[in-house]
């Protein structure tokens, strides 16, 4: 490899990793938003405790977000407790026969509709806060008397609209940086959900 490529390669490097510093920056500093991911997180805390469970769902990335926050809930995260009441909406079969059967728009509401419960929590995630399916299953929560918790990145789009807390991620230009922000507030969250259901105090 040529010096000069070397050269301007690592400079993307070095660019990428300050744009997210600058993005991380710019979360740490919204207090606003710091507030928000404490109110979502007693949300759900409140909805465990008396016996909910928590529902996620988004598109592509965020999909691979939402089963990340539900896994590490039912699975483990840092401390050894018992298995926590999460479920991301990511069954393919289930996927598959409702996008062909009915629409891909539906294929999160129909199975909210299937499986949560009033007192349950909704986490939908989607960066730009106007993806058809999440913002279909957030309406549809509302009406099942299901609480929303809005992860996004953009403010007063559809799904803050309809959601009861939203946690909006100052990314950047770009979806990914807003992803990268997401996969932070998600670990924070089940950090607060894991402390909240040992007796350990949060304070809004």
């Amino acid at each position: 490899m040529q010096k000069s490529n070397m050269t301007t390669q690592l400079e993307l490097v070095k660019s990428a990793l300050l744009e997210a510093q600058q993005a991380l920056n710019n979360l740490l500093h919204n207090e606003q938003t710091l507030q928000e991911i404490v109110k979502a997180a007693n949300l759900m805390i409140e909805s465990l405790k008396n016996g909910g469970k928590i529902l996620s769902c988004g598109n592509g990335g965020s999909l691979c977000d939402s089963m990340h926050f539900a896994e590490e809930l039912s699975g483990r995260f840092r401390l050894d407790r018992e298995p926590i009441g999460a479920i991301s909406m990511s069954d393919p079969s289930h996927m598959s026969c409702v996008g062909n059967d009915y629409g891909y728009e539906e294929v999160f509401s129909r199975y909210l509709k299937a499986v949560g419960r009033p007192g349950d929590v909704l986490l939908a995630i989607t960066t730009s806060g106007t993806s058809k399916n999440v913002v279909k299953a957030a309406a549809h929560a509302r009406e099942l008397g299901i609480k929303v918790v809005a992860l996004t990145g953009k403010p007063g789009t559809p799904i803050c609209q309809l959601s009861d807390v939203a946690v909006v991620t100052p990314g950047g230009r770009y979806a990914d940086r807003v992803q990268e922000l997401h996969i932070k507030v998600i670990h924070i969250l089940i950090e607060l959900i894991e402390n909240g259901l040992t007796e350990k105090t949060i304070k809004e």
